[in-house]
């Protein structure tokens, strides 16, 4: 079987290719690179697995007139930049020691020994540079054919090595499971024996993995087998997520894509972001939407203060929340108040009006502008002044 993709013939990945085989090493991509070309989903990340050990990596992109920067180079690991495309160069590895969050890892000389190390068997997919897949444990292609994410030999053995895996299963199966298999009870079964490790875990680790899940395009099963084996409560306190497979529904009825922060205002829960360590941008919004999914504020109102998109996402999640439908015609009362101008401005009351008594009014005109759905002049406006 053999992968192709603009990616993967580009000359300048190509030129990394051939500094490694030319001075006769191995070189083959691995992982995300290899399976999303396979099942046709884009590819962005590109990592090489190579028997070179990491200074000799250095030394070869230095002599290819390549730039190469020593990124981990304590666990083997170099990205060497060509055409201003990162690749990140690893050497064959062994786990020799973990503790659930960090290995201490020792440079083997095989691709199946450091397949053995990966943590789901359609993860450690190989290609060489003409695209021929290498599936050194036997089980990856098809695994990956039937979308069945299955953990490496033994599940408790891999969750052990890095408790991180607990979350990345649920991920990787709302991403690339498949939804009428369901999961793996074995895997679960592990999981459940190990919660206990997620406290261990960072909260930006915890926080990054969770939004990435909920960004997958239908991730209510695997949220749902979260909360059914424990992992949800560990990871957010107080969450339901009875609201996200209707969120996900309207969600496509509505034409919206998927975004993780509009998914987690639906799980409720007591955290305010900061527990997940989102950026300042992501609580903005995550606090807006959980303000607004209560209030009275209808879609004319809200698309004039909080722009189109903002205004959409807090419609679907009312009605997913507060179980009411989506009322036809709301979107287009958004776009207008998006598009609104409030025609009255400060200078029009200024003779009447100073200081906070000049504020009070304004927005009280405002808001009978936004009653009459926009329509009301300024000229209306101001004879209703006082």
């Amino acid at each position: 079987m053999k992968v192709t993709g603009d990616w993967l013939i580009d000359p300048a990945t190509q030129a990394v290719c051939a500094m490694l085989s030319d001075a006769g090493y191995q070189a083959h991509f691995v992982g995300g690179c290899v399976r999303n070309a396979l099942i046709g989903a884009p590819v962005s990340d590109l990592d090489i697995a190579t028997d070179a050990r990491p200074e000799k990596v250095m030394e070869l992109a230095e002599a290819a007139g390549l730039n190469a920067i020593p990124t981990g180079i304590d666990h083997g690991t170099i990205t060497v930049v060509s055409g201003r495309i990162p690749h990140e160069i690893t050497t064959y590895r062994k786990d020799v020691e973990t503790d659930g969050r960090r290995a201490v890892v020792a440079f083997a000389d095989t691709m199946v020994e450091d397949a053995e190390r990966r943590d789901f068997t359609m993860n450690a997919l190989y290609c060489d540079a003409d695209g021929l897949v290498v599936d050194p444990l036997g089980q990856g292609l098809a695994d990956l054919e039937a979308r069945h994410l299955r953990f490496i030999n033994d599940p408790e053995m891999r969750i052990r090595e890095d408790y991180l895996r607990i979350l990345r299963y649920f991920r990787f199966h709302a991403w690339y499971g498949d939804p009428s298999e369901g999961l793996d009870p074995e895997a679960l079964a592990a999981i459940a024996a190990n919660l206990a490790g997620i406290e261990t875990l960072s909260r930006e680790r915890v926080g990054v993995e969770l939004i990435k899940l909920l960004s997958a395009p239908a991730p209510e099963q695997s949220v749902a087998a979260m909360r059914q084996s424990g992992v949800l409560a560990m990871v957010l306190d107080g969450v339901d997520d009875r609201a996200l497979a209707p969120l996900v529904h309207l969600e496509a009825q509505a034409g919206l894509d998927p975004d993780g922060i509009r998914r987690l205002a639906a799980l409720g829960g007591q955290g305010d972001g900061r527990e997940l360590r989102l950026s300042n941008a992501q609580r903005k919004h995550l606090a807006l939407y959980r303000d607004q999914i209560g209030s009275s504020e209808g879609p004319g109102a809200l698309g004039y203060h909080h722009g189109a998109a903002l205004a959409r996402d807090i419609l679907v999640l009312r009605a997913a929340m507060l179980e009411i439908p989506l009322m036809p015609g709301a979107f287009a009362a958004v776009d207008r108040g998006a598009g609104a101008a409030f025609p009255v401005k400060s200078a029009d009351l200024m003779d009447r009006f100073q200081g906070r008594a000049l504020g009070d009014e304004l927005r009280r005109l405002q808001s009978l502008w936004i009653a009459s759905d926009f329509s009301a002049t300024r000229d209306q406006l101001l004879g209703q002044a006082p």
